[in-house]
This record gives C-alpha cells, sequence and structure tokens, in this order.
C-alpha cells in the first residue's frame, strides 16, 4: 500500500488520536420516508451506540429543510443541503439562494448531494451538467465541501470537478468508479468514501479502487436507507451498519479495525470542519 499507516501516524502523532471505536457515517438519508415509523426511537439507538457523528444529506430543497431539522434536534447530526441530479429538471436559479441561506445554518457543513446521474436520466444531461457545475460554484463561494454522486457519468464528472480551481473539497461519495480513477482524482486532493459494495461478492471493483486511496483521504457510509452491507442486505440500512464497512475496508487495507475507526473518524472532522 503506498500511503502506509506508519506515514499516517507520522502526520497526525501530533493531534493524539484515540480511536475507542468512534464512527462517523458520512453520509446517510434518515429523513427518507423509510424511516417514518421509527426515525426518532433509531437516532435514539444512535445516541448510545458507536456512531459518535453523522452527516444528513439532502438531495432535495425539502430533504435539505428535514436534514437541518434533524441537525437542530440531535447534538451529533449534521447536514448537507444541495440538490441531486434527479431532481435537475426542476432546479430554478431562486433556490439556490434558499440553498445559500440555509447554508449559513452553523451545522450545515457540507453542498451536496449534487452530480450526475446517466443511469436513470431523469434529467436530461446538459441540464444534470449545468446545475452540478452552479452547486460547485455555490460551495466554492461559501468556502464549503461538497458531495458527489456520480453514477455512469465518469468521464464528463471529472471533467467538470477538474475545471474548477480547488477553493473547495470534495469527496466522491459511495465511490464505484475504478482504481485508475482513483489515481486521476487523487491529483485533485479527492476524498473517497466507501458504503455497503465494498461487502458484496461482486465487490471485485471497489475493492481494487480502495487500495489506491490515501489513507487520509478515506471516508466511510451507509447512504442509508440504501446500499445495505452484507450480511444485512436486503433490509433496510441505517448508521449503526457502517461498522460492517469499517470492518471490510480494515481487512482489505490490512489495518486494525480501531486503526481503521480512527482514521476515517479524524478524516470526516477534517473533511467537514468539524471541531
Amino acid at each position: 500500500m503506498i500511503h502506509s499507516l506508519r506515514c499516517y501516524r507520522s502526520i497526525t502523532l501530533n493531534q493524539e488520536l484515540r480511536c475507542n471505536k468512534m464512527l462517523f457515517d458520512t453520509h446517510a438519508h434518515l429523513d427518507d420516508e423509510a424511516f417514518d415509523s421509527d426515525r426518532e426511537e433509531l437516532l435514539e439507538r444512535l445516541r448510545a451506540s458507536n456512531v459518535k457523528k453523522m452527516v444528513n444529506v439532502g438531495a432535495s430543497l425539502e430533504s435539505s429543510k428535514n436534514s437541518i431539522e434533524l441537525a437542530n434536534r440531535y447534538e451529533f447530526v449534521y447536514a448537507a443541503v444541495g440538490i441531486h441530479p434527479h431532481e435537475a429538471g426542476m432546479i430554478e436559479s431562486s433556490q439556490l439562494d434558499i440553498l445559500r441561506e440555509w447554508s449559513k445554518h452553523k451545522k450545515v457543513v457540507a453542498i451536496g448531494e449534487i452530480g450526475l446521474d446517466y443511469h436513470y436520466d431523469f434529467a436530461p444531461r446538459d441540464i444534470q451538467q449545468k446545475w452540478f457545475r452552479e452547486q460547485i460554484l455555490l460551495a466554492e463561494e461559501l468556502g464549503l465541501p461538497y458531495i458527489v454522486h456520480s453514477r455512469e457519468a465518469t468521464q464528463d464528472t471529472f471533467e467538470i470537478i477538474s475545471a474548477h480551481t480547488k477553493d473547495s473539497s470534495f469527496v466522491l461519495h459511495s465511490y464505484s468508479q475504478s482504481a485508475e480513477m482513483v489515481r486521476q482524482y487523487k491529483k485533485l486532493d479527492a476524498y473517497f468514501s466507501f458504503s455497503g459494495p465494498l461487502t458484496f461478492k461482486n465487490a471485485a471493483v471497489p475493492l481494487q479502487a480502495i487500495k489506491e486511496v490515501p489513507l487520509d483521504r478515506l471516508l466511510i457510509e451507509t447512504d442509508s436507507p440504501y446500499l445495505t452491507p452484507v450480511p444485512l442486505r436486503g433490509k433496510r440500512n441505517d448508521p449503526t451498519n457502517v461498522h460492517f464497512v469499517a470492518q471490510k475496508a480494515a481487512e482489505v487495507l490490512g489495518l486494525s479495525y480501531d486503526e481503521l475507526c480512527e482514521i476515517t473518524y479524524h478524516n470526516a472532522l477534517r473533511f467537514f470542519n468539524i471541531s
């Protein structure tokens, strides 16, 4: 592995980091209707779990607003606000002004999720690209990181991100692209987040990709209620399952579980600029 744990420790030793198996789910959608029956119960369980922090990620104006409301109610929950490419065909310029205003909230830590989705093509591709660019510019204006959704749009996603300055950090959420694209994105100082598919039997691509990720750019997530990891595939996903992703990542990278927790937890704090 190019970036060894020893190198990582030499960078962070003076921070006196301790893991204690703390987990940070960097991408969840607990405002989704899948949680309507037991959302509060789940959040109370999370409060007592090893998932010490999580980011609830917006995909529309409504879900962005809901994310802020969850962050208001729970100290360990943070919010990202943004409009998903599925919704791009319905975006108006005035909605960016709303996102700009909401981003002033102290618990809003990122713009997202934003990007391109050519699998479903719910919005025309040129429209998706336009609003992806506009929301990147918003993140840069606000000095916030942004969360990228990219599905079957590898080259266009890379070209759009590459065309912008490095004024804002970004993460490729639920990373599913090749190891070669990791090498390309590393030149842009990208972060890479892995989720349930890392544990799947057909996970050859993400298993190779994660080996190319610098340890100080690695994040983990659930994308709840989607992408439930093995051994719970077929069931609703939730942030308590992020430990399955952590365990698999540790196994692949030759780290202990505690080491993987420590690295990804503090990477998330840095990425989202959380004290």
